[in-house]
Order: structure tokens, then sequence, then C-alpha cells
């Protein structure tokens, strides 16, 4: 846990939006390592949804969005329905083949099967 940010949850939520992608990628970072309350979980919830459906955005702030998504689906198993739709090809074909195989890891890890899950 990182002492100190819990005071600027909802500042750093309220700003995620407007950031570019480096600057999400390493806000989502830092919120991935804080135990933050239901209502912020929500909200950052929503916005890593919105960042991995935007599939021209750049790949590493989509993986980290994906890695807040599936921390949530551990939290709360009913969100698995939703990961299994959120991993369809047309959302993994413009990764490159290497973060594709990361997110398959991460959902191996999860234990969640996507629905292009290799043979």
């Amino acid at each position: 846990m990182i002492a100190g940010f819990h005071t600027y949850t909802g500042a750093i939520l309220s700003s995620l939006k407007n950031r570019k992608d480096g600057h999400q990628r390493e806000l989502i970072k830092i919120l991935l390592n804080l135990d933050i309350n239901e209502e912020y979980e929500g909200l950052l919830f929503d916005i890593c949804m919105n960042i991995w459906e935007q599939i021209g955005k750049n790949p590493s702030v989509r993986v980290m969005a994906f890695r807040f998504i599936l921390k949530m689906a551990e939290k709360y198993p009913e969100i698995s329905n939703e990961i299994q739709f959120i991993t369809q090809k047309h959302y993994l074909e413009t990764l490159s083949p290497g973060v594709q195989r990361s997110v398959e890891k991460l959902l191996q890890k999860h234990k969640i099967t996507s629905k292009t899950a290799r043979k």
C-alpha cells in the first residue's frame, strides 16, 4: 500500500479521464496498489472499462486498465461474464502478439477463459 495517497484518490480519479495515455497508465498503476473504497472502485472500474474498450488507445494503458478490471473480477466474481465479453477478438486484434499473450496469461492467472482463448 502507498501511504498518503488515500487523501487524493478522488482527485486522481476525477483527473484520470483528461490525462494522456502514459499518465493514465501510471495513475492506474498507483491506484492498483491502494485499497480503495467501493464507491471509488466502481468509478475506477467504469473508467478502466472505457479505456479497455478504446481499441485505438496505447496498448500499455489498456493492459493496465485490464489489470484493474481483473482485480475487480477476482473480488466480485459476477463480473467474470463481462470479462469474457471484453476479451472478444475485436478488443485484442489491435494489440501486438506479445501483448495479446500477456492478456491471455493474465486471464489464465485469474482463471478466466477469454472468448478467443488459444486452442
